[in-house]
């Protein structure tokens, strides 16, 4: 086997061996592999994310499906417990630990314990098959079947109700508050802090208009590729866009939508900050240094880019089909030298890691915690939540002027349907269930009444009427400053 340029270190060279068997089994790169509080790996428990239950999903599910799993596997460790032979009482066991124990030193909400108890589940449903283990999780039939038709089940000890766990929006004016002070560093009456230390303001703020803007998750917003951006079109406010399979959550491609006030601090800050960190980065010669990158050199039609090697190989291959990975390594030539595709980049000029925005939003928080905003934080996720409550909003407004000559009663037995408004939220989020956009994002505003509503349709703004309708309830976060 030719080993890569960066294995030249000699203790790696004293194990090649193992990087030989490595190579030769069919592993994706960022596969989980787990060991025992030992060191010592359990070839049963890793072929479960070698299966073809778990082989397909995302790497971002992947480390999700590995956290429950080693939090489960190291209880049972400390419990005195073989993970093949539990005792009935272990799940219960398991559930006071990880939520009401005083001992656990981060215990966790009812919500993140059913997510656990989710894969554990899947887990010893997949090992049951494989090994004959049986499954210490109990379940009890539930109301409804599954969408192939079998009858519902649920684990005993799931929690009783999850829909309402740490789910908070920000209405437009808590938005921008958040932005201006948390992301942009401005002081709470607008005015540049002076003492401000951060960094990279101008793209943090235009990667959290983005999510704010299209409903995007954190790894489908992080990984888009300048060559995926609409170009600036004053005529225009909506543009229509596509979400590659490989980057989207399920391999499932489809179209979003970016309005164009979340475009143009994008296009500001790739001729802004982008620009300066491509300088830094070229001065220093980072470019010729990416391992394994790849260089477009042209856009086919059908989304399809030409791609040539360091070694000269050239393919042509779909944007669909690139990983997020793989997007990190793709470069570019321009007059000025080389750049990376990858539309987000580190200080240093390197594409970022989509997941390297979790910090910047935690900084952003103390910040904002530090100006005296205690209890007002936000979130990759929470800016999805916020545009769906948005559109949410957007339909009912337009559900209400389309069927304005019905009564009352006539409106109400419509309040489950909403006409359009909940097929227009679904398709902002990319959903493929309505269900899962009613029940996940927005069931608490399921009971809203229509005639509040229509009270403000006439006069308001969306952002007046979204103060108005939502002002009331702790997990929509206006403006503090305002409101305090």
């Amino acid at each position: 086997m030719d080993l890569p340029l960066a294995y030249t270190d000699p203790v790696v060279l004293q194990h090649r061996d193992v990087l030989e068997r490595a190579a030769a089994r069919s592993r994706r790169a960022g596969q989980p592999f787990l060991l025992d509080p030992l060191g010592a790996p359990d070839l049963r428990v890793n072929r479960w994310f070698d299966s073809d239950d778990i082989r397909g999903l995302a790497p971002t599910t992947w480390k999700k499906y590995a956290y429950s799993l080693v939090v489960w596997l190291s209880f049972l460790w400390a419990y005195g417990q073989p993970w093949d032979d539990v005792e009935p009482t272990a799940e219960e066991a398991f559930k006071t630990w990880r939520t009401l124990d005083e001992r656990n030193p981060r215990p966790v909400e009812s919500g993140t314990y059913g997510d656990d108890l989710t894969v554990i589940r899947l887990f010893y449903l997949w090992a049951a098959s494989a090994y004959q283990v049986p499954n210490p999780i109990r379940t009890r039939r539930t109301r409804g079947k599954r969408r192939d038709g079998t009858q519902a089940e649920k684990p005993v000890t799931a929690p009783k109700a999850t829909r309402d766990r740490d789910v908070k929006w920000f209405d437009p004016a808590g938005y921008e508050r958040y932005r201006d002070c948390g992301l942009l560093g401005l002081t709470l009456e607008g005015d540049e802090d002076l003492g401000w230390r951060g960094r990279n303001g101008q793209r943090n703020a235009a990667f959290a208009d983005l999510l704010y803007g299209t409903a995007l998750r954190l790894e489908e917003g992080g990984s888009l590729l300048l060559v995926e951006l609409p170009p600036d079109d004053p005529s225009r406010g909506f543009y229509t866009c596509h979400m590659a399979e490989k980057c989207a959550k399920g391999d499932v491609a489809r179209r979003y939508w970016m309005p164009r006030k979340a475009l143009l601090p994008v296009l500001d800050y790739c001729e802004g900050a982008r620009a300066t960190a491509v300088r830094r980065a070229r001065a220093a010669g980072r470019y010729e240094r990416i391992a394994g990158a790849r260089l477009l050199t042209r856009m086919l039609p059908d989304r399809r880019a030409r791609l040539v090697t360091q070694d000269g190989l050239v393919s042509e291959v779909p944007l669909d089909s690139l990983t997020p990975l793989e997007r990190r390594r793709l470069l570019r030539e321009t007059p000025q030298g080389l750049e990376p595709v990858a539309l987000w980049l580190n200080e240093d000029g390197l594409p970022r890691d989509p997941h390297g925005w979790e910090h910047v939003f935690t900084e952003a928080n103390k910040r904002l915690l530090g100006l005296g905003l205690e209890g007002f934080a936000g979130a990759p996720h929470m800016l999805r939540h916020s545009c769906a409550l948005r559109w949410f909003s957007v339909g009912r407004l337009l559900f209400d002027k389309k069927f304005a000559h019905l009564d009352g009663e006539e409106l109400r037995d419509l309040r489950y349907e909403f006409g359009s408004t909940w097929d227009l939220v679904r398709l902002m989020l990319g959903h493929a269930d309505q269900r899962t956009t009613k029940d996940t994002y927005l069931e608490p505003f399921e009971a809203l009444e229509l005639e509040i509503l229509l009270l403000h349709a006439g006069s308001s703004g969306i952002a007046d009427l979204m103060a108005a309708v939502y002002g009331a309830d702790r997990r929509v976060l206006g403006d503090p400053v305002v409101s305090s």
